[in-house]
């Protein structure tokens, strides 16, 4: 393949559980909370960044959707800080790391001659993601839905990342992901073939090759 594109999170990177962390960080700020309010906190803010996170496209708006993320965490667990602090506790909380093999699959990729693009419903942070968790030098170019103005499944993503590749064609192409209806049915759609990151076991659609690790990219 002349192009890889890659799927974010749960392809090459995984979110570590947060709430621990927040339960952590909020006790350093002299806050105690239990576990289970903590992990209550975290998924309505999760579900809210999922639902507005292509709000944030530029740093402006990283800066108003995490605010606005701090806020939903302080009133679900009415903790008498300031939204600021809260917000300090909650990026301290979301920590990100690569899958083990990743570092390696890119490297090897690369010697292969593929160009990689990173293709990710994610707001315009995640370069920060990728700079932190040392995988931004081994890949070619990142695209987040924030900043492209449409998400995975729509074809135009997918075009995008073909032309910042070096206008590979896309049959000449494999998009990675672990979602079936963003990435294996985007990647289809803009007729690049898809291929499933089955780590917890998810059963791909007829037709499509599932892999337990990305691994699986570079055999078989």
């Amino acid at each position: 393949m002349r192009a890889t594109l890659l799927d974010a999170l749960g392809t090459i990177v995984a979110l570590e559980r947060p709430w621990p962390h927040l339960v952590d960080e909020l006790r350093a700020r002299g806050v105690n909370v239990s576990a289970d309010d903590a992990r209550r906190a975290m998924l309505a803010e999760m579900a809210y960044y999922r639902d507005n996170h292509d709000d944030a496209s530029d740093v402006a708006g990283l800066e108003d959707l995490r605010r606005r993320c701090a806020a939903i965490i302080k009133d679900e667990l009415g903790v008498p800080l300031a939204v600021a602090e809260v917000e300090e506790a909650m990026l301290a909380a979301i920590r990100f790391r690569p899958y083990p093999e990743v570092p390696r699959v890119l490297a090897a990729l690369r010697e292969r001659g593929s160009a990689i693009v990173v293709v990710s419903n994610w707001d315009v942070s995640l370069h920060d993601v990728l700079d932190r968790t040392g995988l931004r030098p081994l890949v070619d170019a990142v695209v987040t839905s924030a900043e492209f103005g449409a998400a995975k499944p729509d074809p135009a993503i997918f075009a995008h990342a073909l032309a910042l590749a070096g206008g590979v064609p896309a049959g000449e192409a494999v998009h990675a992901g672990d979602s079936v209806e963003a990435d294996v049915a985007g990647a289809r759609a803009a007729g690049i073939r898809p291929v499933l990151v089955a780590r917890d076991g998810e059963v791909a659609p007829a037709g499509v090759r599932a892999i337990a690790t990305l691994e699986g990219l570079i055999c078989g």
